[in-house]
């Protein structure tokens, strides 16, 4: 299997203790077993991923030699990895190469045909739609959830309490030092310097830059005004960083600096994040939980066309506020038909089986109504016309 990101060791730790799983299993429908014990938590959101892989007959993939070209997110890619090496071991004749290069560069590699699927944690816009081959439809395939949280590196500062004014107000350049009255006003007891912040953010098109600007743009009037949302922006301050593991790097380099990253690159790299106020008055820390509970209840405003827009500020005490789907993006029809069968088969096994993996991982697991649509998505795909999974 090729693994493409050696930076991110602590998913390859995790790879290798689910590939030994993976590679104990004959092919079919049997999920690894190193994700058993995890699995009754991992798929909490109502996705029983067991019950939902014993109701369905998985599809194959082709028996060829098959490789599969992908790009896009870095939001998802320690879960990729995990679930390639888990897929390369039940069928060790697919091998996928995935370059996560953020979501702005998977949307232009699949519009332009240079790779097999995309991948983005933010739904393709209208006019990125209109930019398709003529005559052709890009299907988003949900595949988790995630946190994204705003990570820290402050000496002696372990419970940070940040609320939206705090959050936008150092984004904005407004609040220029850790010891501002608006942020101790928030952490009564902390000792917090005097120090000036050092804002870091994405350089490059982001998923991650589009959930985090989103809720900057949702919480703020200012931000509203003079940034916007968007997978990127114009920074009115700081510093960009390439990925969310090059944000993550620079934050634990950089003594009193401050970014945001997915929830599993912030414990990776062993980094504090701070619990945000949420709707409810709340502060909560980044996790599985809130995610799912953000989850579940916008569930019943999915979108049919399943651009569902980051989760901001969704209602509940225990609900993290920013909360983002993120996507497998593939043309309905695929012109390829042996790797179209082996994509279709992937998918399939990601969205049931690959599920009990996500919470060990710091993803949340589809909500089932969200998981019962995209596996009636994939009966969509066609090759020349003809239905890749009847």
């Amino acid at each position: 299997m090729i693994i493409t990101s050696p930076k991110r060791l602590g998913a390859l730790a995790l790879v290798a203790a689910f590939a030994i799983g993976a590679c104990s299993s004959t092919g079919g429908s049997t999920a690894p077993s190193a994700a058993a014990p995890s699995a009754a938590t991992s798929a909490a959101p109502a996705s029983d991923a067991a019950s939902a892989s014993a109701a369905t007959t998985l599809p194959q993939p082709a028996t060829d030699a098959i490789k599969l070209q992908g790009a896009g997110a870095t939001f998802p890619d320690p879960l990729y990895q995990v679930w390639f090496q888990a897929f390369n071991g039940k069928y060790s004749n697919v091998q996928v190469d995935y370059q996560s290069i953020g979501s702005g560069g998977g949307i232009k590699a699949i519009t332009e045909g240079t790779v097999d699927f995309g991948a983005s944690d933010a739904p393709m816009k209208d006019e990125e739609l209109a930019a398709l081959p003529a005559g052709s439809k890009m299907l988003h395939v949900p595949t988790a959830l995630g946190a994204v949280v705003v990570i820290y590196n402050l000496a002696g500062v372990t419970d940070l309490q940040l609320d939206a004014a705090n959050v936008a107000g150092i984004y904005l350049g407004t609040i220029k030092k850790w010891n501002d009255p608006a942020i101790a006003a928030n952490n009564p007891g902390a000792t917090l310097p005097s120090t000036a912040i050092l804002v870091t953010h994405r350089s490059d098109g982001s998923g991650t830059t589009n959930a985090f600007t989103t809720y900057l743009d949702t919480v703020s009037p200012d931000w509203h005004t003079k940034v916007g949302k968007g997978k990127e922006v114009n920074w009115p301050t700081g510093v960009g960083a390439q990925g969310n593991d090059g944000v993550a790097g620079a934050v634990k380099q950089t003594d009193v600096a401050v970014g945001y990253v997915e929830l599993n690159y912030a414990t990776q790299a062993k980094l504090s994040s701070a619990k945000l106020k949420n709707a409810d008055g709340q502060y909560v820390p980044g996790s599985t939980d809130g995610v799912t509970s953000a989850a579940e209840a916008a569930v019943s405003s999915f979108p049919a066309d399943f651009r569902q827009a980051p989760i901001i500020n969704g209602a509940g005490a225990t609900t993290y506020p920013i909360a983002s789907y993120t996507y497998l993006l593939v043309y309905q029809d695929q012109k390829d038909a042996a790797k179209a069968k082996t994509m279709v088969s992937f998918m399939a096994w990601a969205l049931t089986e690959g599920q009990a993996s996500e919470a060990d991982l710091g993803y949340a697991a589809l909500p089932a109504p969200v998981q019962e649509k995209a596996l009636a998505e994939l009966h969509q795909i066609t090759s020349g016309g003809a239905a890749v999974w009847p």
